[in-house]
């Protein structure tokens, strides 16, 4: 049995890029579930502090980053990224994993920052564990948020044009909801790539 689903992709923003696509049963729910708990418990979770206005705060959820060339065979992150190949390809250089532990973890509306991204590559996001509501708006006055509820095992494929013309966000949310994973593939720009070579001890 092929261990990916093939469901048609259903397109949420249309662009000449490929716009915002969601497949909402990308990998099947048992490989989905054992993905969760491999990286729930063996990924390198940090908390993270970021300056907000005139204070330091913390980031209301769990970090850990991997880059595509050096993928730990201890983790199911290889198998991801030849999931999110197949359904979007594209040179992914790093995956960004962000752990929502409950309600109260969230991140608020914004686009990934374009210097730091490859233009014209796509942004690929698998989500695993519990159900959460991603809101996705137009950057444009007036216009309604439209919700995704991003079930496990789904992915979600974003175009850097996207990214000039649309927000996304998860918000926190009073109803009970159990932890997610979100582990999002991206190509990383040449610029932050020499940034990050700087950066390196």
């Amino acid at each position: 049995m092929d261990l990916f689903g093939s469901p048609e992709a259903i397109t949420l923003v249309d662009d000449a890029e490929g716009g915002v696509r969601y497949w909402p049963g990308a990998v099947d729910a048992q490989t989905a579930a054992a993905w969760f708990e491999a990286l729930r418990d063996g990924a390198r979770w940090q908390s993270q502090q970021r300056p907000m206005y005139d204070r330091i705060v913390a980031v209301p959820r769990l970090l850990a980053a991997y880059r595509t060339d050096a993928l730990p065979a201890d983790l199911p992150l290889a198998p991801m990224l030849a999931l999110v190949q197949r359904l979007a390809p594209a040179p992914y250089t790093g995956a960004g994993l962000n752990l929502y532990r409950d309600g109260q973890d969230s991140v608020a509306m914004h686009h990934d920052t374009l210097r730091t991204l490859a233009p014209g590559q796509p942004l690929a996001l698998l989500s695993l564990g519990a159900p959460r509501r991603m809101l996705l708006r137009a950057q444009q006055e007036g216009a309604k948020a439209v919700p995704v509820d991003l079930a496990p095992g789904s992915v979600l494929v974003m175009s850097h044009a996207s990214q000039l013309t649309h927000l996304h966000g998860i918000p926190k949310t009073a109803r009970p909801v159990g932890p997610r994973i979100s582990v999002v593939f991206r190509v990383r720009s040449a610029a932050a790539v020499d940034e990050d070579r700087e950066d390196a001890p």
